[in-house]
């Protein structure tokens, strides 16, 4: 129920500026929790944005080694430092020939490669011309073959053709070209079942979820000019092959397959006067990937690329550098105590570009000496400066030139510098201990201690190693203050580490709590400052009503003593 205000009418004081006043004292409480709150969102927002950056940093220096691959779907996988293609730079004489590229497995030293067949697919071509209007019936079903799998089972399929009009060469190539199949760990599946060691097996229902349709590998193409039908393995080698059967005799007369069908052919190289046969084009001999396009002789170089090495760690050392800049900031920013959050009431009163320079000053400093930021960059200056364990020479990070910028006084430091000709050297004297020293994986050893089976982690190289600190403290900033609208990113970063922050605090950060628990005191204060204005406003009126009686009183007295 709404009080009636009636502001001055009686007594002549101004009751709507005295109440306004005395409220205003009454907002500060509202207005410093209300700032207190909207600092913890910066704060929030500055943590997430710091995390975000921490992500994107260990991403994209992945991708730029090459540590994640991308499928032609989109689908991110992690890829072995022993399988890096910029290591070693390999290059072929004859790239008409042969196009070459190299892994860190590949040994240097020049290999004679003579490409003597390529690999080919199963082709077919109908014997006889097939009209296009010509018709098999209104419905033809044949069987076609199209490889091994595998197992070296054939994969074949089923296909019904039906055209009530008549079944035509085009209805014929556009169900070839539709026709798919189920594979399962690159077996064909029937019926719910695979063949293993001989004999049909069920798939349990957790292999169906992994069954994949897949397209029966064979291309069908109708050429009218020549009225021939035209089919093509997409796999080569001698592996796949194209046989159909129908029991329909005109359209297999029209086809005229050989008997037990066409094959496709291996390819055939000589390597360094070994003959080798691969079912592809595309293969890989001692860490050398190798495309084949003609017949011939070419010779294949292969080298460390040590300028290479350099530029790749150079580019990580300053995209890191750029991060131990940022958080150097935001740990050492200034702090302007006079500057706070703007309540929507004061930013009335200024400019937008006034509003903008005021709240730069109130964010200032939000991390200053952050404990958990601190944390990280600590643990990660302290993880790569400890020894590394390798199969090589190199076991620490100065040894191949790699160390953290010297002190400069008001600099918080950590910044890698590179001593390019020590670095250059040691790729030279042992570039796979390098790269060990640089990029061997963390993982977990189990020991046995006095008869109990425990995990050890192993930590990594210097790349893996500040990876790890990152993503750990990337957790803790994650339960401090949430994940934003980046958990996807996150998740790629590496698929578990929101595991903690959705099963054991629901996906609320302790911030979010800190934010909630303003906003509901904030709810609070602005009811109190209602029913207390309502309050006020209550007895400003009473006291007009009860002048106003007064003065009437008063005046119907003064009517009687003139009478």
């Amino acid at each position: 129920m709404n009080t009636m205000r009636i502001s001055g009418l009686a007594s002549g004081i101004d009751t709507e500026e005295i109440i306004n006043n005395l409220m205003k004292v009454e907002r500060l409480k509202v207005d410093r929790v209300f700032r207190d709150r909207q600092t913890l969102v910066w704060r929030q927002e500055t943590y997430n944005s710091l995390n975000k950056d921490f992500a994107n940093f260990i991403m994209n220096t992945r991708k730029s080694f090459g540590l994640t691959q991308v499928t032609y779907k989109g689908t991110l996988y992690p890829n072995s430092y022993k399988n890096l293609t910029w290591v070693k730079k390999a290059t072929s004489s004859r790239e008409d020939i042969a196009t070459v590229s190299s892994t860190s497995k590949a040994v240097n030293g020049n290999f004679q490669l003579e490409v003597k067949e390529l690999a080919k697919g199963a082709t077919f071509v109908s014997g006889e011309k097939i009209g296009e209007s010509e018709t098999f019936g209104t419905e033809l079903e044949f069987e076609l073959i199209a490889g091994k799998d595998k197992n070296g089972d054939d994969i074949k399929k089923l296909i019904k053709v039906e055209n009530s009009k008549g079944v035509t060469i085009n209805d014929i190539v556009n169900k070839i070209n539709a026709a798919k199949v189920e594979m399962f760990d690159g077996k064909i599946v029937t019926d719910g079942k695979i063949v293993e060691d001989g004999a049909p097996r069920e798939l349990t229902e957790e292999e169906m979820k992994q069954v994949k349709e897949v397209s029966l590998g064979v291309t069908a193409f109708y050429d009218k000019e020549n009225e021939r039908l035209f089919l093509q393995t997409t796999e080569t080698g001698d592996k796949s092959r194209i046989n159909i059967t129908s029991n329909n005799n005109e359209f297999m007369n029209k086809l005229n397959i050989p008997a037990g069908g066409v094959k496709g052919t291996n390819a055939k190289v000589e390597y360094n006067g070994v003959e080798l046969h691969y079912s592809s084009n595309n293969f890989n001999i001692n860490g050398i990937d190798i495309e084949i396009k003609s017949k011939g002789m070419t010779t294949i170089k292969v080298d460390t690329d040590v300028d290479g090495i350099i530029e790749k760690v150079e580019q990580f050392v300053e995209e890191y550098n750029k991060l131990v800049d940022k958080t150097n900031k935001l740990l050492s920013e200034k702090q302007y105590r006079d500057y706070y959050p703007l309540t929507s009431e004061e930013k009335k009163s200024m400019d937008k570009d006034d509003i903008k320079l005021w709240e730069e000053k109130a964010k200032s400093g939000i991390l200053k000496s952050d404990t958990i930021v601190q944390r990280i960059m600590q643990n990660t200056r302290t993880s790569i400066y400890e020894k590394i364990n390798t199969d090589g020479i190199y076991k620490h990070i100065t040894e191949i030139g790699i160390s953290t910028e010297k002190y400069v006084k008001g600099s918080l430091g950590g910044k890698l510098v590179i001593d390019e000709d020590k670095l250059k050297k040691a790729i030279l004297e042992d570039p796979e201990s390098v790269m060990e020293l640089l990029f061997k994986e963390t993982k977990e050893v189990k020991q046995v201690i006095d008869g109990e089976e425990k995990v050890k982690v192993e930590k990594g190289g210097l790349v893996s190693r500040i990876y790890d600190e990152m993503m750990a403290g990337m957790e803790e900033i994650v339960n401090k203050s949430g994940v934003g609208d980046d958990s996807d990113l996150y998740r790629s970063v590496r698929p578990n580490m929101l595991l903690n922050f959705v099963t054991e605090l629901s996906s609320i950060s302790l911030l979010d709590k800190d934010v909630l628990q303003m906003s509901r005191k904030l709810d609070d204060l602005e009811a109190m400052l209602f029913r207390k204005e309502s309050a006020y406003y209550a007895k400003f009126t009473a006291m007009e009503k009860a002048i106003s009686r007064m003065n009437s009183q008063g005046a119907w007295i003064g009517q009687q003593f003139m009478r």
